[in-house]
């Protein structure tokens, strides 16, 4: 069977939801890699290796969302195809895709192995902590061709509907990950090396384990002798959909990396409350951006359809969802920051969590914000309209980059001021998206008159 939840008919919340559920349990055992690795670590090696795999966390989240936003824009392009019903073209979609992102990777993981310290140096990483960093990095970074496999997989399985194998496949690579961590920190003294090489494992496990169950079980989809086509045509459509995806993806978290570095100045106390931090909210926010990404299948499957109608409804829809589930987590982060912290950091560094506790309730009272970002992100990537997604990243990554070092740079904010550019950045972006939706409205109405 092709596709186990059909977008196009049905009632609309619960279709988005069940849809949507296997992806947000994905993607919480997804950061359950990383999640292992900080809990491990902070736990049983201390507070500078806690800074190093936080770190190191960030500057991984950047790498892969390069190739995640490749896979995430030939997607889009996949569900418009699948929601048409033309097979032919959507099989040498996938197989133009794959060749190119493939050739990506291997360029994108050499660099990363050849730049490994000019990244250091860009991130300021401090003197005690650098050596350990950059062990993690080095193993770690043996894990991207497993990324790419997997996220290439789950992104054309999610295009045609099926959202519960990549979770299948998750489940396994997490548990492993855990299992593995426990072994090769606690039980076999390896330290930071023993988490990253965890971490590597399980990645090609879902990667590889992914990739063999498209080959094998969707085989009207399995790209035939003939569906390998480099015209200038193909390569155009895919490039515009992935490319600018990527751009957004790698755009939004290049702008975190910097803010990475500008938090490493202020010394490991603060590096570490912000891994900490991060992980948290990663967790936090995750459902609602996984919410967003079927919401943008929901979308793209309909548009490839022609049901406007069925669109109208299903943004309303999804604004409801995103922003009661978001205020709902807001208040648990709230209420509940310093025991969420305790969960990575130990109960006798207090200077840690103090910090930590001051970054979540600023962050946390305005999840609602980048809800919202999330769902306009998904809506201009499955309405063909990708560069909006770009703009709006730009406009919430600059202004939480440019406001970070300003109001940093003010003896009387200090590194308070970088907890508060960031929900400026997600509210301004939300204003312009829903600003330039309205007008999008406008100009079909008036076209329809």
């Amino acid at each position: 069977m092709l596709q186990k939840t059909d977008l196009t008919v049905g009632p609309i919340t619960s279709t988005m939801l069940r849809f949507a559920l296997p992806m947000i349990l994905g993607n919480l055992l997804q950061q359950f890699y990383n999640v292992a690795d900080t809990f491990i670590v902070g736990q049983f090696l201390g507070a500078n290796a806690l800074a190093a795999v936080g770190s190191s966390y960030t500057l991984m989240t950047f790498l892969t969302s390069i190739l995640l936003g490749l896979c995430m824009g030939s997607g889009a392009l996949f569900s418009i195809r699948f929601g048409q019903g033309d097979f032919d073209g959507l099989r040498k979609q996938i197989a133009l895709s794959f060749v190119l992102i493939f050739g990506f990777t291997v360029i994108l993981n050499l660099l990363a192995f050849l730049c490994i310290d000019p990244m250091m140096r860009l991130l300021s990483v401090p003197l005690e902590v650098y050596d350990l960093m950059r062990q993690y990095l080095l193993i770690v970074f043996c894990g991207i061709g497993g990324t790419f496999l997997y996220n290439y997989c789950a992104c054309f399985l999610r295009a045609v509907g099926n959202s519960s194998v990549p979770l299948f496949f998750l489940g396994i690579a997490a548990v492993l990950n855990v299992v593995l961590d426990v072994a090769l920190v606690v039980g076999i003294p390896f330290g930071v090396g023993g988490a990253a090489f965890a971490t590597c494992f399980a990645q090609w496990v879902s990667g590889i384990g992914l990739f063999w169950y498209s080959l094998k079980k969707m085989p009207r989809l399995r790209p035939r002798a003939g569906d390998l086509c480099f015209h200038k045509e193909n390569i155009l459509e895919i490039s515009r959909f992935s490319l600018l995806t990527c751009m957004q993806q790698s755009v939004m978290n290049f702008g975190i990396l910097m803010v990475q570095g500008l938090v490493n100045r202020f010394g490991a106390v603060v590096m570490a409350a912000f891994a900490a931090g991060v992980k948290i909210d990663s967790f936090a926010y995750m459902p609602v951006q996984d919410f967003g990404n079927a919401f943008s299948t929901f979308i793209a499957q309909n548009y490839g359809a022609g049901k406007t109608e069925r669109i109208r409804k299903g943004i309303k829809s999804a604004v409801i969802c995103a922003v009661s589930f978001s205020l709902l987590v807001s208040a648990l982060v709230f209420v509940f920051a310093k025991l969420l912290l305790l969960l990575f950091v130990q109960a006798k560094e207090e200077a840690i969590l103090a910090e930590g506790v001051r970054y979540l309730r600023i962050e946390g009272a305005f999840y609602w914000g980048i809800g919202g970002l999330f769902l306009l992100y998904g809506l201009y990537r499955a309405m063909e309209r990708p560069g909006m997604s770009l703009v709006l990243t730009v406009i919430s990554l600059g202004t939480r980059v440019a406001l970070s070092y300003l109001l940093s740079s003010v003896p009387a904010i200090g590194v308070v001021g970088i907890w508060w550019s960031v929900p400026i950045g997600w509210m301004l972006a939300d204003a312009v998206g829903i600003l330039y939706y309205r007008k999008l409205q406008k100009g079909k109405h008036r076209k329809r008159e």
